[in-house]
């Protein structure tokens, strides 16, 4: 019974055998599949990588491009940089301006009449700085003092004067006469054509009298309203503003009105004052303009209304250095007029020289 269960047991291993390698063949196969589906996945990345490498052959095009477009950055950002630097040094030769004041009507008026307190006190013989007698010289003056210095019409007049003292005479005039006269304050022919019709103006048509009225006055040939109101005002004791480029460029400095129009500037500056202080007001801001607040080297140090001026720090603020910019009895030098009031004589001015002299 042992034998033929033996027998009956050995056709077994074959069987496993075949059963095995037939596994094996399937496993084989398999494998083989496995492989070429890597094989043809490897293709498929090959195939891809060639994308991919383009990619990386296009990138060189941008950073090729971004090269050529840094130079252009940096050529516009180096020339456009010495702008920058120049700003950086022109900056110390004078400090920052104060911003604009952000301020009620009521606080404008406050403060404009402050200012002008203050420079009443400074200048409590500010005048006219034009040498006349009468009317009639101080219209001819003002005509005259049209672009050139109070100085030099001063220097002038005195010939002119001289020879005719009155618009009759000046009237009949010979142009050619009074051109040579002239010729010192520029201009000469205009200004002699201006004067000489101003006084037969005032012989034919006033009876040789300067009117005492505005409206008479600007109808006079060379007459604007700031030369009547600089008449009316210190030749007849009736108010009015007188707008020159001082007074003019002071007003908009100090925020009071940043209109530029002389007749526009003149209302609006009229209307923060009683009409009572308007001809002293424009000697005041006249005489600062001229000493202190001059227009390119306005001297802040040696201000006294600093603390109440936005455009503080427009001009030189060290005291030392802004002391000699001072003009006129200021800095210690000759004014305009050849006669000026006592009052100023008094105040330390001294008389400018006459024509020719020094």
């Amino acid at each position: 019974m042992k034998t033929t269960k033996a027998a009956k047991s050995t056709p077994v291993k074959p069987v496993a055998k075949k059963a095995a390698k037939k596994a094996a063949q399937k496993a084989t196969a398999a494998s083989g599949k496995a492989t070429g589906v890597a094989k043809k996945a490897t293709a498929t990345i090959k195939k891809a990588a060639p994308a991919k490498t383009a990619a990386k052959k296009a990138a060189p095009a941008k950073t090729a491009a971004s090269k050529k477009a840094a130079p252009a950055k940096t050529a516009a950002s180096k020339k456009a940089a010495p702008a920058k630097t120049v700003a950086k040094k022109a900056a110390p030769a004078q400090a920052a301006p104060k911003k604009a004041i952000v301020e009620s009507h009521a606080a404008l008026v406050r403060r404009a009449r402050r200012i002008n307190r203050e420079l009443a006190e400074v200048y409590p013989y500010a005048h006219p700085e034009l040498d006349f007698e009468n009317p009639f010289q101080l219209v001819i003056a003002t005509v005259l003092s049209a672009q050139t210095t109070d100085l030099r019409v001063n220097q002038t007049t005195p010939g002119l004067f001289a020879k005719y003292p009155t618009p009759e005479d000046l009237a009949a005039a010979n142009p050619e006469e009074v051109e040579e006269i002239l010729r010192p304050t520029g201009f000469f022919r205009a200004k002699t054509k201006s004067v000489i019709g101003l006084s037969k103006a005032l012989a034919e048509d006033f009876g040789g009298e300067v009117p005492g009225r505005l409206e008479d006055l600007v109808k006079l040939p060379g007459v604007g309203r700031k030369t009547a109101f600089v008449v009316l005002g210190n030749a007849f004791g009736r108010p009015g503003i007188t707008v020159d480029t001082h007074f003019g460029r002071l007003v908009r400095r100090w925020q009071w009105t940043d209109e530029t129009d002389p007749d526009k500037v003149e209302a609006a500056v009229g209307a923060l004052f009683p009409k009572s202080e308007w001809t002293m007001l424009s000697h005041h801001v006249i005489f600062h303009g001229r000493r202190i607040c001059h227009a390119r080297k306005p001297a802040c140090g040696a201000c006294p209304i600093a603390p109440l001026c936005p455009a503080y720090g427009e001009g030189e603020t060290d005291p030392e250095k802004a002391r000699k910019l001072l003009k006129y009895e200021k800095g210690g030098f000759p004014g305009q007029r050849l006669n000026p009031p006592q009052s100023y004589l008094d105040a330390g001015g001294i008389p400018a020289p006459p024509l020719g002299a020094g």
